[in-house]
């Protein structure tokens, strides 16, 4: 994620002195995600704790019971999380874009072979065709976690998930048995394991739900992107504006309010992110001022009326973006920045130009009239 999140900088042109002297870090964390973190040499990087103290489980899940099989038997490590693949994948494709600017072209062969290499066995491996969803993950046997949890979202959120399995995965994520009207819980209802008050096994976190919403985004899932946001955001509400760190899976249906979680941190950070990588998303707002460009094309819900951002910070400006209705006005870009707002996606850095190495990683692509990427 180090990774991944110094590419998102550079793509925003913050601080260029700053991520050019961290790339090194960079690539020392690529080193180790090779070296240290695939410990049985699968491909796939696994957690293990190294003592009989600590955390069992150490992905976002970290409770206990967090990751289990859908009868509610719980995993046993090492273990293979799908989120954590997703992540190294998305440090792949962003240590190709670095190495495309800088004319690298070996660089760029090697990191896009190794994305191409980790989607081809990722989805061999974790996706379950029967059942139309990705595992949790793989266990210490590589028996693939059967359980129908939110961590596949994030593989939208990345890329990682083939194209002809995204709408299986966007389907299942708003499903009753996961969408709650506020919200996608952690776990189905469906599952052995469920409880709509357990920290991990049937909650809903805001940060997971920023997430996934992202993700289907990307996809092209508009109006299911645009319900995980607006249930997000109308769950805030209820908590006077601030959202919790995460709060009870229990449907809309059955209650005017989302239930608060007992122990709930709040404020909380991610939490406190939530609505504002949400706003983004549902803007579809993408800068890459390394091509000197900013792709912008809103799916702002109506009922959320003229939305104005002052002062973003890019390529060392500070910009304003006004959304009223169909109209979308950037103000204080420098000169030579194009805007794009046709239904097209960003380049995958050359040589390769193909959908095994999108661009750009994190945020929504560039989307045609339904909100499919071109």
């Amino acid at each position: 994620m180090f990774v991944v999140v110094l590419g998102e900088l550079s793509r925003w042109g913050i601080a260029p002195d700053a991520v050019e002297a961290l790339l090194p870090h960079a690539d020392r964390a690529l080193e180790w995600v090779e070296k240290f973190g695939d410990q049985d040499g699968d491909g796939f990087v696994e957690y293990q704790r190294m003592t009989g103290n600590g955390l069992l489980n150490q992905g976002w899940k970290d409770s206990y019971d967090g990751i289990n099989f859908a009868d509610g038997s719980l995993a046993k490590a090492p273990i293979a999380l799908c989120e954590v693949q997703s992540y190294v994948y998305a440090a792949y494709v962003v240590r190709s874009h670095f190495a495309h600017e800088a004319g690298d072209l070996e660089a760029v062969e090697h990191w896009c072979g190794r994305a191409a290499a980790l989607k081809e066995a990722f989805n061999e491996k974790f996706w379950l065709p029967e059942q139309g969803w990705y595992a949790v993950g793989l266990d210490r046997d590589k028996r693939p976690i059967d359980a129908l949890a939110s961590n596949m979202g994030h593989c939208l959120w990345t890329g990682i998930a083939d194209r002809d399995k995204a709408e299986q995965v966007a389907e299942r994520l708003l499903s009753p048995e996961m969408f709650t009207g506020w919200g996608v819980r952690t776990l189905a209802t469906t599952m052995g394991a469920y409880n709509p008050m357990s920290y991990h096994n049937g909650s809903v976190w805001p940060h997971d739900n920023a997430i996934l919403a992202t993700g289907l985004m990307r996809y092209g899932f508009v109006e299911q992107a645009q319900r995980v946001a607006t249930g997000i955001l109308d769950a805030a509400e209820t908590f006077g504006g601030r959202l919790p760190e995460l709060f009870c899976g229990f449907d809309r249906g059955d209650y005017d309010a989302p239930v608060p979680y007992p122990t709930s941190c709040s404020p909380q950070a991610w939490a406190a992110a939530t609505p504002v990588q949400l706003m983004r998303s549902l803007l579809r707002f993408d800068p890459w001022m390394s091509h000197s460009q900013v792709w912008v094309a809103p799916a702002w819900p109506a009922r959320y009326g003229r939305l104005a951002i002052h002062n973003i910070p890019l390529a060392g400006r500070r910009v304003d973006l006004e959304v009223d209705g169909a109209s979308t006005r950037i103000t204080g870009l420098p000169d030579d920045v194009e805007i794009v707002r046709q239904s097209r996606r960003p380049p995958a850095p050359a040589p390769h130009n193909h959908e095994q190495h999108p661009a750009p990683v994190m945020p929504s692509d560039p989307a045609s009239p339904r909100g499919r990427p071109a």
